[in-house]
């Protein structure tokens, strides 16, 4: 038996934001394991806790959704953290922890309640070609002169980011799934009217191997379409996002420019505690 914990992420309340599965102590279990046991899990994504090869990382993770291993991943990063701490881990520096995954070593700091990582460097950026904005357009059953931009912004799931001209646009589109090709993941991502709680909207549409589906709120997208944005002056160098929307959650990221460094900081609720049999 391990420990076993389920978290809800980029939410203060309870069943309002994303859920992580994270496995305690999971030395000692095979990759083969940990992919069935993602599958039977069926969330987004599930996480195992092991011990670090870093001399630098708390812990090691690895990420597994029910299709395929990812090096990196925001909200199972931020909830398997909140996780390892509520569980009795202790950072070796005070107020920050270091993950270490397959896209290396990641930073998450205690920010008062709230957990915050840095965002790891995109391994892809710039604008799509000319026929990727047609496909994208299609896919997302908008118009090619609807999109404002689009720009890679893959920081290991294979994101490409769409920016149309506001949040109502984001929120009205209806995806062909059918269409989405050789694409993995494609955000959207559109401005609020100012005076309410976030800047912008983001929806995120994830290839899951057998199918493409809609995640509610997406740590690694947010993080990356702040890394395009705010260095482009089309952020706020601090601002909130909202996700899930759509799905009828409630799920909010922070993101904020720290130097040179991109944070991307949520709430994260512990719901379910226990051991599993692995």
């Amino acid at each position: 038996m391990r420990g076993f914990s389920q978290v809800d992420v980029f939410t203060d309340e309870f069943l309002y934001g994303n859920p992580v599965a994270v496995v305690h102590d999971a030395d000692g279990l095979s990759d083969a394991e940990m992919a069935a046991f993602a599958r039977w899990t069926n969330l987004a994504e599930t996480t195992f806790l092991l011990s670090p090869d870093s001399p630098e990382a708390d812990y090691r993770l690895r990420i597994f959704t029910i299709s395929r291993e990812l090096p990196f991943a925001g909200h199972p990063t931020l909830g398997s953290a909140r996780a390892w701490l509520a569980a009795g881990g202790v950072p070796r520096v005070a107020g920050r922890v270091v993950q270490e995954c397959g896209a290396g070593l990641v930073t998450v700091r205690e920010e008062g309640a709230r957990l915050a990582f840095a965002a790891p460097p995109l391994t892809r950026s710039g604008p799509v070609t000319l026929s990727d904005l047609l496909a994208l357009a299609t896919a997302l059953r908008v118009r090619p002169e609807d999109v404002v931009d689009a720009q890679w912004a893959d920081n290991g799931p294979g994101w490409v980011a769409v920016l149309l001209a506001s949040a109502s646009a984001v929120l009205a589109v209806k995806p062909d799934f059918a269409r989405f090709g050789g694409f993995r993941g494609v955000g959207v991502v559109g401005p609020h009217e100012e005076g309410g709680d976030a800047a912008f909207e983001v929806r995120a549409f994830v290839d899951e191997g057998s199918r493409f589906d809609e995640d509610p709120v997406t740590g690694s997208l947010n993080a990356a379409i702040a890394q395009w944005l705010i260095p482009a002056g089309l952020a706020a160098p601090s601002y909130v996002a909202a996700q899930g929307t759509v799905l009828g959650r409630r799920g909010r990221v922070h993101l904020a420019r720290d130097g040179g460094e991109i944070w991307v900081g949520g709430d994260t609720v512990l719901g379910v505690t226990g051991q599993v049999a692995l």
